[in-house]
């Protein structure tokens, strides 16, 4: 993948403007005007309410600086920054529009060879914000950076994460917006040779939340976790786009998503494309998407593409399923005489449990667990509800 800060040029030629049969041929800009704006009956629009999200795909996208804060190590920069742009073009329009949006943006570097925490705190007053971030770790350092969303307004964001060799790297994003909150985010890592790195996303509120997440690999041995927790409520869409390109030997990636929907119209959708380049030889891939589903009137829509352009791989693979209660657990607990309302809360604890303890960041994990238990007390999980489904 190409490293070239030239923003005026138009489409990446490195990832090409083939036929739109492969992920790989998906044209990329810095420019919106260069994507038709999305009428919804695009392959990567089919999901979205485009009535709800037309002020991100406009012709236009006015919007003021979102407030982002940290310690004093975050700095400031204007778009003239050479740091900015590494990741690669967008993908899309919105994500164009972001780019073009943005009047400043915050740069934290994590030096060679140290071992950091970082929280940053990205707040969205009402009406449109824009906001962009980079994360830059070096060789062989050490990082966590926490990435806590919050607000009431609208946000149209960039954030790329540029992972050095022999680094090891946690990134959590939180989007944790109002009711009212609509959040769209370009998530971009670039993993350096022999990175081991996780990226977590908890999506725990807004009314419409879209995030794409866009991987590849800068060297061979890149070892890579995405792990992502979302609990939907009523009337709320929420939207998790996960792209690995294995353009580089011997990579491993990992992807597990697990989510939890109740009330009316709920709607959670997960979309996770892995490609493996002719040059990826002895990639090692696999990704799984888990919904459960608490209440009446909820859906989700899950699909994971899985493309191969080489035999000599260690392993590839994907699973996703959609379901609600596991019936069979809930009958082994309650003939243990548990009650049937605690029986469920067990059940549901246990559907996030492993993807919790994979998270490894405290503070999130708590967020987390208390979220879900948030969710259910709003579920009424005592049986009746959940059983018509």
């Amino acid at each position: 993948m190409s490293l070239s800060t030239d923003h005026s040029q138009a489409v990446l030629e490195s990832e090409g403007m083939g036929t739109g049969s492969s992920r790989a041929d998906r044209p990329t800009s810095f420019r919106a005007a260069d994507f038709a704006v999305p009428t919804g009956a695009e392959e990567e629009w089919r999901f979205t309410p485009m009535d709800r999200v037309a002020d991100f795909v406009a012709e236009v996208l006015e919007a003021r600086p979102a407030p982002v804060t940290g310690d004093d190590t975050l700095e400031t920069v204007g778009r003239d920054d050479p740091r900015l742009g590494r990741t690669g073009a967008p993908d899309d329009r919105a994500g164009a529009l972001a780019w073009e949006a943005f009047s400043e943006a915050k740069i934290l570097t994590v030096p060679a060879g140290s071992d950091e925490e970082r929280v940053i705190r990205v707040d969205a007053p009402r009406g449109m914000n824009a906001a962009h971030v980079v994360i830059e770790v070096e060789d062989h350092a050490t990082a966590t950076v926490v990435i806590e969303h919050t607000g009431s307004g609208e946000l149209a964001e960039g954030i790329e994460v540029l992972v050095g060799d022999g680094a090891h790297v946690t990134v959590v994003s939180v989007q944790e917006g109002e009711r009212t909150a609509r959040h769209f985010s370009t998530q971009s890592i670039l993993v350096g040779a022999g990175a081991q790195v996780r990226h977590i996303l908890v999506t725990l509120g807004g009314d419409v939340v879209r995030v794409s997440t866009n991987l590849a690999y800068t060297g061979e041995g890149g070892d890579v976790q995405l792990l992502g927790a979302y609990i939907t409520d009523a009337g709320e869409h929420h939207e998790h786009r996960i792209f690995v390109d294995h353009n580089e030997p011997n990579c491993v990636s990992r992807v597990t998503y697990k989510g939890a929907l109740q009330g009316d119209e709920a709607h959670a959708v997960w979309i996770g494309d892995v490609l493996i380049r002719p040059e990826a030889r002895g990639t090692d891939s696999y990704e799984l998407n888990r919904n459960l589903v608490l209440t009446r009137g909820a859906k989700a829509d899950s699909v994971p593409n899985l493309e191969i352009e080489t035999g000599e791989i260690v392993g590839a693979g994907h699973a996703s399923a959609t379901g609600r209660f596991d019936e069979e657990q809930l009958f082994y607990l309650q003939a243990r005489g548990i009650p049937e309302d605690i029986a469920r809360r067990l059940v549901v604890r246990g559907f996030f449990a492993e993807l919790v303890d994979q998270i490894g960041v405290e503070s999130v994990q708590h967020k987390l667990m208390a979220a879900i238990e948030r969710e259910l007390d709003l579920a009424g999980v005592t049986g009746n509800e959940a059983d018509a489904q």
